[in-house]
């Protein structure tokens, strides 16, 4: 008698969606809850790089690549009709993401080793993906493979100002432009992914056609985008400080965005949270870059417009995306449960609250720090109390996976 394997015991490990969206989702939550504790004065962690240094990597490289590798290497599959990472290699490659949490929670221990540890994740993500892509010559979802090592950078770079500052002029700038260089990744990410998924995700729900790809937009929309990751690498790793550049060619993504944006009908979900949260966090893309540029051309600090990017874009659009293909991966009916809508709305406040609300009204920080933290917990709560027992469990239908 044949014995049961990993992904058919526990079915948590059958496809990368579902561990990595659930700890994924959990340790933002707890993340958010020591970032709270800290703002109130109430230090529950001496992590690595320090507790700024640690909110930032861990929002990017803790919560935002664990939702971005299942995400991907769930989708692969779909791409390449080849199977992806489960059972056994997708628990290794969780218990690296999580033994990476767990060392850079804790500052006396080696900075070397907490860097090879973290900085395996992503190429091991890109490798997996890669892999199957290149098996079917599928060459046009090769381009997540690039981005994902672009990614990998800005986490090596953030540990390596920790680890050796002394080498780097002017660390903390470092650190902090590394963070960004992360959160243009991300956004470049998302407009790749949100130009497949939003229309299809809503044509097919609403039952219209997909809207008409233009090309000149297409290029515009992401080849800007593109433009932008790549300048601010250059800025990375060298004095260049293109501002006035970098702030033309947010303007034109952003209204590039904007107007792709405009093409897909959001207009028509506004009974369907599952579908108008992710029309409405990507319209905060091109919002957060006006921000950016407005802020750079200005000579401010970009951190509002870099929260509306991180809480209204990327945030809101893994919410939304997570609650949609935790359903149809577990073969269940794709509708929208109760409090999702209320889970989404609230997150979407809160990124309005910490970006524009704070650019107009700087002086009342300390209470909207709070707030937006809350509203992040209770947004990411109400979907692990909905989607634990599904995550955890065998699809509705039978099916594997």
């Amino acid at each position: 008698m044949a014995v049961p394997s990993l992904s058919q015991r526990l079915p948590l490990m059958r496809l990368a969606f579902r561990p990595f969206f659930w700890f994924g989702a959990l340790f933002s939550v707890l993340a958010m809850l020591v970032w709270l504790g800290f703002w109130h004065g109430n230090v529950w962690l001496s992590p690595h790089g320090g507790m700024l240094w640690w909110h930032q990597h861990e929002m990017l490289f803790g919560f935002g690549s664990a939702i971005i590798a299942g995400f991907l290497l769930t989708a692969v599959q779909n791409w390449t009709g080849r199977p992806s990472l489960s059972g056994w290699p997708l628990l290794a490659l969780l218990i690296i993401w999580l033994t990476a949490r767990i060392l850079i929670a804790f500052a006396y221990l080696p900075g070397w080793l907490i860097l090879l540890v973290d900085a395996a994740f992503l190429p091991l993500v890109a490798l997996a993906m890669a892999k199957r892509v290149i098996a079917v010559r599928m060459w046009r979802n090769l381009m997540f493979v690039p981005v994902l090592l672009a990614l990998a950078v800005a986490n090596i770079s953030m540990h390596m100002a920790v680890i050796n500052p002394g080498a780097i002029n002017n660390s903390a700038l470092f650190i902090r432009e590394a963070s960004h260089f992360a959160m243009l990744v991300i956004t470049l990410l998302m407009v790749l992914l949100g130009g497949r998924m939003i229309p299809f995700f809503t044509s097919r729900k609403l039952g219209f056609d997909q809207p008409a790809r233009y090309r000149l937009l297409e290029l515009a929309s992401i080849g800007t985008l593109a433009a932008i990751v790549i300048l601010r690498a250059v800025s990375l790793l060298s004095d260049l400080r293109a501002n006035k550049l970098m702030a033309a060619l947010m303007l034109i993504a952003a209204v590039s965005n904007a107007w792709r944006l405009s093409h897909w009908q959001g207009w028509r979900s506004f009974r369907e949270p599952l579908l108008w949260g992710l029309h409405a966090s990507y319209a905060f893309i091109p919002l957060g870059l006006v921000m950016w540029a407005w802020q750079l051309i200005s000579g401010q600090h970009v951190e509002s417009a870099l929260h509306a990017l991180a809480i209204g874009s990327m945030g809101t659009m893994i919410l939304a995306m997570m609650a949609r293909v935790s359903l149809g991966h577990t073969g269940r009916p794709i509708q929208t449960l109760p409090g999702i809508g209320v889970a989404l709305t609230v997150l979407l406040l809160a990124a309005l609250l910490r970006s524009v609300w704070l650019v107009l009204f700087p002086y009342s920080n300390q209470w909207v720090y709070s707030i937006v933290i809350i509203a992040w917990c209770i947004s990411y709560l109400i979907f692990l109390l909905h989607y634990t027992v599904p995550l955890f469990t065998a699809r509705a239908d039978g099916n594997d996976g």
